[in-house]
């Protein structure tokens, strides 16, 4: 059984070499055994992809299927209603009871992290590992600013001595890349070769690059 579990969700549409090197890089800085990579069916803060929940994780599975510890999940895309992180939480600490769970995000959702469905109990299930770009520490809001800073670990050795209840900060080195970039130039007909890796790329039809187009720029980055 892994010892220490990263658990990185988003719509990943498209899912990019930004999205790629940051799963390396979390697993490789914090001594992940795995990377649970997990689309989002129905993300509850923005609208759905128009690229369907079945593709995009069919997209994944190319980008990863030679990284090590890199796990395309689907739970999301089977169940019912929107796809709540704490839910994702609870049955991920039901099949992995013994293993340290750590749930990556950017400094963006860590800062609105008190809009999250149940944000209160996330820690009762894993732990957070928030990363950002070298010199921007992330902020936590006012509102999650009490519970958080008694739960903060002063590294990754504490963070891994138990399986839930902290959170760190983290700098991995970062490619500027961006789900919001890569659609405008789809839209403006340009090449993200380079942007996305070249097994999703040479999977691309025609009808998946025109959903992408049409994705509302919120969806995701």
């Amino acid at each position: 059984m892994p010892r220490a579990i990263g658990v990185f969700g988003g719509a990943f549409a498209p899912f990019h070499n930004g999205h790629l090197r940051l799963a390396i890089e979390a697993r490789d800085a914090l001594g992940l055994q795995q990377v649970r990579l997990i689309p989002t069916a129905h993300p509850p803060h923005r609208p759905d992809s128009r690229v369907s929940a079945a593709r995009r994780l069919e997209w994944l599975r190319l980008a990863v299927r030679r990284e090590r510890g890199l796990v395309p999940d689907d739970r999301e895309l089977l169940r019912d209603g929107p796809s709540f992180t704490i839910e994702t939480l609870i049955e991920l600490r039901e099949q992995f009871p013994q293993a340290a769970l750590v749930l990556l995000m950017g400094a963006d959702a860590f800062r609105h992290l008190h809009t999250w469905r149940r944000w209160e109990e996330l820690l009762e299930y894993g732990h957070i590992a928030v990363f950002s770009r070298p010199g921007a520490a992330p902020e936590a809001s006012v509102e999650t600013r009490s519970v958080l800073s008694r739960r903060r670990a002063p590294d990754i050795e504490a963070l891994l001595a138990s399986t839930a209840g902290r959170w760190l900060a983290f700098e991995p080195p970062m490619l500027d890349i961006s789900s919001t970039r890569i659609r405008r130039l789809l839209r403006q007909g340009r090449s993200v070769r380079g942007l996305v890796p070249d097994a999703i790329l040479n999977a691309m039809t025609p009808a998946d690059r025109s959903a992408l187009t049409q994705d509302d720029d919120a969806t995701t980055h």
